[in-house]
């Protein structure tokens, strides 16, 4: 066997993050996650600190694990400063609106990220496809979109497109996992049917929708994410590389002592307890 020297491509360090069959181990992902997580609270405390205003959008077929990364992403990092945006179909007055109406007041405010799962770019994909929205409608958006965005970047939002790209095949699995176990099956929508069967015009939607919107000051970014561990981990860290940031994490305080230690709890018998099963 040919040699391999530390520091090289095709090191043993590089080969032991990988399974044979091309899959990340998972105490490497499981790792690599924790300081992915670790680095965007860093950021998140940088973003309060210079008064930042931070949109994320993801975007893709249902399954594509933008959901996943979201969850993630969030799941160490603070509710108050880093908050997700999923907004469900509009309401007959919402449908009267400009468009962008309904998603404007959900916009970063200073110190804040917003991540949008799903956008306004509903209208050129999901509505486009099924039929919920007019053809004029779809082309009046595809025209306004970037001049919106321009204007969001223009006002000092750091606005970040994620497409999360899943195969045809590999949706078809995660799906039918879905429909195999019980406490997954509510995720398996009678529109997640219809996306599937539809896979081939949602491709033409997308293409159609980056032909006017991947612009320079907003591109759109490409998420391979048949391999869901790999997409979490690129993604985390393409946002982490595209916001400049310093570690601005406060110093651990003192804990102060208790003031007043003459209080006396009531009996604990009057009280109604959760029953202690565990």
């Amino acid at each position: 066997m040919e040699e391999i020297t530390a520091g090289e491509p095709g090191t043993y360090e590089e080969l032991e993050m990988y399974k044979k069959n091309g899959k990340l181990k998972n105490d490497y992902y499981e790792a690599e996650l924790a300081r992915l997580q670790t680095e965007f609270v860093k950021l998140q405390y940088w973003v309060k600190h210079q008064g930042l205003k931070v949109l994320i959008i993801f975007e893709g077929r249902g399954s594509a694990g933008k959901g996943g990364v979201i969850k993630r992403i969030t799941e160490r990092s603070n509710p108050r400063i880093v908050r997700v945006v999923a907004l469900p179909k509009p309401t007959e007055r919402e449908a009267t609106q400009w468009y962008f109406q309904r998603y404007v007041p959900h916009l970063p405010a200073a110190g804040e990220v917003v991540l949008f799962d799903r956008s306004w770019y509903n209208r050129s994909n999901v509505e486009a496809v099924m039929g919920f929205a007019t053809e004029d409608q779809v082309e009046e958006f595809l025209r306004n979109c970037p001049n919106f965005e321009r204007m969001l970047v223009r006002s000092g939002i750091i606005l970040l497109k994620y497409w999360f790209s899943v195969s045809f095949e590999e949706q078809k699995k995660r799906f039918s996992a879905r429909n195999q176990e019980p406490i997954k099956r509510w995720k398996l929508s009678d529109m997640d049917l219809a996306e599937h069967r539809l896979y081939t015009e949602y491709s033409k939607a997308k293409d159609r929708t980056f032909a006017f919107t991947d612009i320079k000051q907003a591109p759109w970014y490409v998420v391979p994410s048949d391999d869901k561990k790999k997409a979490r981990l690129n993604c985390i860290s393409h946002i982490l590389s595209q916001i400049p940031y310093e570690d601005v994490v406060p110093d651990p305080v003192e804990l102060p002592e208790r003031e007043d230690i003459s209080y006396i709890r009531p009996p604990m018998d009057e009280q109604t307890f959760v029953p202690q099963i565990y």
